[in-house]
């Protein structure tokens, strides 16, 4: 069976869960609702810590571009002179409670203990950081043993308890201009964690085209960016590198090559979209689910179709580089690559002017 079969039978088998549990869609917009009525009307409330708090989230599940948002954010501010910080929830490891992932000087936890989210945030900025479910006691922890001045949260618009200075939103376009039958309503039916209508919380909305051309906006969802400020944002393949020596290759060295492609996030048609879009052959494809925790066992169907289909080379996404990288032995034999993408912002300066801004004058 070939992987538009599988993916075609998985999105159906998908399609007919979220329409099963479609009565519970009711019962989660009423807990939504409430819940946020009362951090609105401070009866819940949230916490001011000592520190500058940039949040960076989402209202959807999945592949919007947060992680990539906070690498590229914690990026420009270090640049800037700030004293960045990145917390998050840690989503897929294998521990609980608060971890400190690095210093800004070494990684300290590996990848099954934090993530593989915040520790490809790390690698790519150089930045102290830590996991914590409790992102207040978490923050306050961070600021103490690293002397931190600035906090990015990732992933943290719904979780209210923590004052955030600038509140952002990611959005994918795709996901706003191609709406299907379901992928509009709210969980467990649709793809969406809140409705539209809590974009108003947000301080900014970053539109995040990927690797597609900017396009309007669907008329019926207008009235809910309006009022924003609004910034695009897209992805931009910058090379391939060696995730076992980090030796980088230009684009134009992988160009034809007949690679087997290796993906565990949340929506590897847009990886292979774009690996299509640099000329690598992605006819060979191993795909995992999101967050993929690799084994030995996964390593080994990896080798094993890597020589059952005579690839060049193995190609990965940069998250599960982090996690690949730890079977240097296994894969001793097999040369493994990940793409290296970077988010860019289409008016850069404007972005930072208001970012920036908004932080120096964050009461």
């Amino acid at each position: 069976m070939n992987f538009s079969l599988k993916l075609k039978n998985f999105k159906s088998l998908i399609k007919l869960l979220k329409i099963l549990l479609s009565p519970f869609v009711f019962l989660y917009s009423g807990l939504i609702k409430i819940r946020n009525l009362f951090f609105d009307n401070s009866v819940f409330k949230s916490v001011k810590v000592d520190a500058k708090v940039i949040s960076v989230g989402n209202i959807t599940i999945g592949g919007s571009g947060k992680t990539p948002l906070v690498i590229y954010i914690a990026g420009l501010l270090k640049d800037s002179g700030y004293k960045v910080g990145v917390v998050s929830r840690g989503y897929g490891r294998k521990s609980k409670g608060y971890k400190l992932v690095s210093d800004g000087k070494e990684i300290l936890t590996p990848v099954e203990i934090c993530g593989d989210e915040i520790l490809q945030t790390v690698m790519e900025c150089r930045v102290p950081a830590a996991v914590s479910e409790k992102r207040v006691k978490g923050v306050r922890r961070l600021i103490k043993e690293t002397n931190v001045d600035t906090i990015i949260l990732d992933d943290a618009f719904q979780h209210r308890w923590i004052f955030r200075d600038v509140d952002l939103v990611v959005v994918d376009q795709n996901f706003l201009n191609h709406k299907s039958a379901l992928t509009h309503n709210l969980l467990p039916l649709g793809d969406l964690r809140e409705s539209f209508d809590s974009l108003k919380r947000a301080d900014a909305i970053v539109l995040n085209r990927k690797f597609f051309d900017q396009e309007e906006l669907n008329q019926s969802l207008k009235k809910y960016f309006e009022d924003k400020k609004l910034f695009t944002a897209f992805y931009k393949a910058i090379s391939f590198v060696d995730v076992m020596k980090k030796d980088e290759y230009s684009l134009e060295e992988f160009k034809g090559q007949d690679s087997l492609v290796v993906s565990g996030i949340a929506n590897p048609q847009s990886f292979l979209d774009i690996l299509e879009q640099v000329h690598v052959n992605t006819k060979n494809r191993l795909i995992f689910s999101d967050h993929k925790n690799y084994t030995v066992k996964e390593v080994q169907k990896i080798r094993k179709q890597f020589y059952s289909t005579n690839s060049h080379s193995v190609v990965t996404t940069e998250k599960d580089a982090v996690k690949l990288s730890r079977f240097k032995r296994e894969l001793d034999d097999v040369e493994i690559f990940y793409l290296k993408i970077n988010l860019r912002v289409d008016d850069e300066e404007s972005f930072k002017h208001y970012l920036i801004n908004k932080i120096n004058n964050a009461s």
